[in-house]
């Protein structure tokens, strides 16, 4: 035994140390850094064949061994980053996810629907890294409504939560996004500047989806231009005020209306002192849930919905994908549902839709026999050109339908056509836009009396 510590001490003192926080290695085992603030110490719980031990050290290979953090380093001392000091048993998952959204009732007030989806979300959030998209979770409200106490209540019991709040400027978010993937938790009033706001954005627009780091340029010592790539992919819940601009970045959230209510009675003004030890006992036994289920559940084709934008199915289907209560499936799907309705709304009120309008109305009308550029600005000028400032011209309205709407065009008898091979394309784009289905919906209604 003595002899094989000191093989142990030698084979240390020739590998590189790399301070980590978790890993999943080919073996099927998983690495995962705790920390105990009493006793300010940091270990590694090392998962194997069902079985899990603490560890001080990782070793690689014979050239490279993983450390956890220092238990002194800020970002852990001060809580901007949160760990589980232990795993914990639980007496089931359904058992669980109870006490989840018990903790969850006790501290916040939301709705109970986004009461369930919230804690679905805190499981999920502990094996985020098996599925290549997610989604986001904000809550939407001025000041005073409740944002920051649904950050960090729910925020505290996600996988390795980043308190962005505790940063005093947006650019260590990326390296701590890197280092940690973890759950970002981030309140857009934290950023008061510009600058700020679009570097969050970056986050969150690339944040989504694998493989999509952001690039960002740092002096190297050659002075060879090398921009650092940090991935930021992962779990995130978001506070804001408003809406962004972007309507892709919107389509990303799953989203709460805070203030639409009276608090209620029971929820307690000011947080316990009890409110950390018991995120903490409820991420030990999180923790342990990570063990067991990590890489079981993949984003299932099954649960596709074909009738909803493709971008929409990206990030429903892997939280569904955790959801077994069929009820609680079928409530996400229609909010799904509604999302998307609410997309094709805000299409329709862009140019783009009123084109495809007057495109629609063309083609079943017996005056124009082909799609002409010029005939289709002549209708557009007719019908919305009051609504313009600028001059509706042929040029224009050619441009839009060639880069906007991406249809190719052609010359015939002298003048620029859409052609009939596009038609699929153009039926795609009406189903896209909702073109038509207001005026089917009012035929369905006439038909019923």
């Amino acid at each position: 035994m003595i002899q094989h510590i000191k093989k142990e001490i030698e084979k240390a003192k020739h590998q590189k140390t790399i301070p980590a926080v978790s890993a999943v290695f080919d073996d099927g085992s998983i690495m995962e850094m705790v920390y105990r603030p009493k006793e300010r110490q940091t270990a590694f719980m090392l998962w194997k064949d069902g079985t899990w031990q603490e560890v001080p050290s990782v070793s690689i290979d014979t050239a490279l061994r993983f450390i956890p953090y220092s238990p002194h380093n800020n970002l852990i001392e001060n809580q901007i980053v949160l760990f589980p000091s232990h795993p914990e048993e639980y007496d089931s998952e359904e058992a669980l996810l109870a006490e989840i959204q018990s903790f969850i009732h006790r501290y916040v007030d939301v709705s109970p629907f986004f009461e369930k989806i919230a804690s679905y979300y805190v499981l999920f959030s502990w094996v985020y890294d098996s599925f290549n998209e997610l989604p986001y979770l904000r809550f939407r409200g001025d000041y005073g409504c409740g944002k920051t106490r649904s950050l960090l209540t729910i925020g505290s019991l996600c996988y390795k939560p980043i308190f962005a709040s505790g940063a005093s400027s947006v650019s260590p978010l990326f390296r701590m996004l890197e280092s940690f993937k973890g759950t970002l938790i981030i309140d857009e009033g934290d950023f008061r500047f510009s600058d700020e706001k679009a570097e969050m954005v970056k986050i969150l627009n690339n944040g989504n989806a694998k493989g999509f780091p952001v690039l960002r340029s740092e002096v190297a010592g050659n002075k060879e231009f090398n921009p650092r790539a940090y991935a930021v992919f992962g779990p995130k819940l978001v506070g804001t005020r408003g809406f962004f601009k972007d309507r892709a970045l919107e389509s990303r959230f799953i989203t709460e209306e805070m203030g639409q209510r009276r608090l209620r009675d029971d929820v307690p003004i000011n947080l316990p002192a009890s409110h950390k030890e018991e995120a903490l006992h409820l991420r030990n036994k999180l923790l342990l849930f990570r063990f067991r289920n990590f890489g079981k559940q993949t984003a299932s084709e099954a649960l596709v919905d074909r009738s909803i934008e493709p971008r929409l199915n990206q990030i429903f289907v892997p939280l569904l994908s955790i959801i077994r209560d069929e009820r609680m499936r079928a409530e996400i799907r229609e909010v799904a549902r509604k999302y998307n309705e609410e997309i094709m709304v805000e299409r329709g009120m862009d140019m783009e839709a009123q084109i495809l309008e007057i495109l629609k109305d063309m083609t079943a009308s017996s005056i124009a026999t082909t799609l002409g550029i010029k005939e289709i600005a002549s209708w557009f000028s007719d019908r919305y050109g009051e609504d313009y400032d600028r001059k509706i011209t042929t040029k224009w309205i050619g441009y839009v339908i060639r880069k906007k709407l991406n249809l190719k065009t052609h010359k015939s008898n002298g003048v620029y056509v859409i052609p009939p091979s596009e038609k699929p394309k153009l039926e795609r784009l009406y189903e896209r836009y909702g073109i038509g289905e207001k005026e089917d919906a009012e035929k369905e209604s006439e038909n019923l009396f």
